[in-house]
């Protein structure tokens, strides 16, 4: 598979988490929970840590939350970003105990008040993310250009420059539109005007099904243009979703080599065994390896020969026997109530010589 060249920029830190430059490209999620609700955030946290998040943002809408953050810091196993709208007061509490500040400089106020908030950054080395919404734009920049990508390119820039004149150049930007198309126009149009990492994301993107048809679209293509350092897929449903998406996002594009890339035909009338189950099991009973590996799982030997030769393992149903292949030799055939077993066994062998391997490379 060919590499993706990424756009250099610069490298920034959210607390242990690089971002930009020749860091891997992390992923986000944000708590659901009241902030100021200590013990529920925290369990939060915790479960998203667990999900494989790199850095989780936490609202903080009024002073109750502000004040629960420094309690939240001691307790999270995950860098904290502070999301801010609207008084710029809580991201002057907030930036003595979190990581990163998010700002939206639609809504956060005059320009004393944003050197505020920078100078209470700078003083702990803290990074600041400009965060661009299609629906709040600041209203020079929409009545000029309506909630369109230019507008919020338009923004972005204005904003990035006015932080730069203020000395401060620990930023990372978003640009996020509730749509693909606008999304990924204003991050493209962004892209060659400064080196900041960019925070990828389609907002208000749905349920767990149309947020992953966008975000896929979305943050695919910029992804394959090399472009972004960071994302969130956003959901309105479960948090650990977010971090699962926007993993499978990333090995799908090519950019980590993590866990088992799962080859399995469409179903169709030619297929000898329930291929359906034997895909869910196989998913289910392999999640905890993270070697990277092809597998297939094939439901007759029509394709499975072929797609065999460039799997790691594979497994190609027949009628009452199915066949055992192993980087394009078959190396069992079995009946078909043996298959599914043999078949995991051998992936586990594979996992574990793979891991030998890239751990002595």
């Amino acid at each position: 598979m060919k590499n993706i060249k990424r756009y250099p920029t610069k490298k920034i830190y959210v607390g242990d988490v690089a971002i930009g430059g020749d860091s891997p490209i992390s992923v986000q999620s944000m708590t659901y929970s009241k902030t100021s609700d200590i013990e529920t955030t925290v369990e939060q946290i915790k479960a998203l840590h667990f999900a494989g998040a790199d850095i989780v943002r936490v609202a903080v809408p009024d002073i109750e939350a502000a004040n629960a953050l420094k309690e939240i810091k001691k307790q999270s196993s995950l860098p904290i970003v502070a999301d801010i709208h609207f008084n710029h007061k809580l991201a002057l509490i907030a930036a003595e105990v979190v990581d990163c500040i998010r700002i939206n400089p639609g809504n956060i106020g005059n320009k004393q008040r944003v050197q505020e908030v920078v100078k209470a950054c700078k003083q702990r080395n803290l990074p600041i993310r400009i965060g661009v919404n299609c629906g709040s734009l600041e209203k020079e920049f929409e009545n000029r250009y309506g909630q369109t990508a230019k507008g919020m390119v338009e923004s972005a820039d204005y904003n990035i420059k006015y932080l730069e004149d203020l000395g401060f150049d620990d930023i990372k930007v978003s640009l996020k539109a509730s749509d693909v198309q606008r999304t990924v126009e204003a991050y493209r149009m962004l892209r060659p005007l400064n080196h900041y990492p960019f925070h990828l994301g389609v907002t208000e993107a749905g349920t767990l099904f149309h947020s992953t048809i966008k975000s896929s679209i979305a943050l695919g293509s910029l992804l394959l243009d090399g472009i972004g350092d960071t994302l969130r897929v956003s959901i309105t449903g479960e948090l650990e979703k977010e971090v699962e998406v926007g993993r499978a996002i990333l090995k799908d594009a090519g950019l980590t080599k993590e866990g088992l890339n799962i080859i399995s035909c469409p179903t169709c009338g030619r297929i000898e065994a329930d291929l359906v189950s034997a895909v869910a099991q196989v998913e289910e009973r392999t999640k905890h390896i993270k070697t990277p590996l092809n597998v297939s799982v094939m439901g007759c030997v029509v394709n499975a020969l072929g797609e065999a030769k460039a799997a790691d393992v594979a497994i190609a149903y027949g009628k009452g026997t199915g066949l055992i292949i192993k980087k394009g030799e078959t190396i069992a055939k079995l009946p078909t109530d043996k298959l599914l077993d043999r078949f995991l066994e051998e992936v586990e062998v594979e996992a574990k010589k793979t891991k030998i391997k890239l751990l002595k490379f």
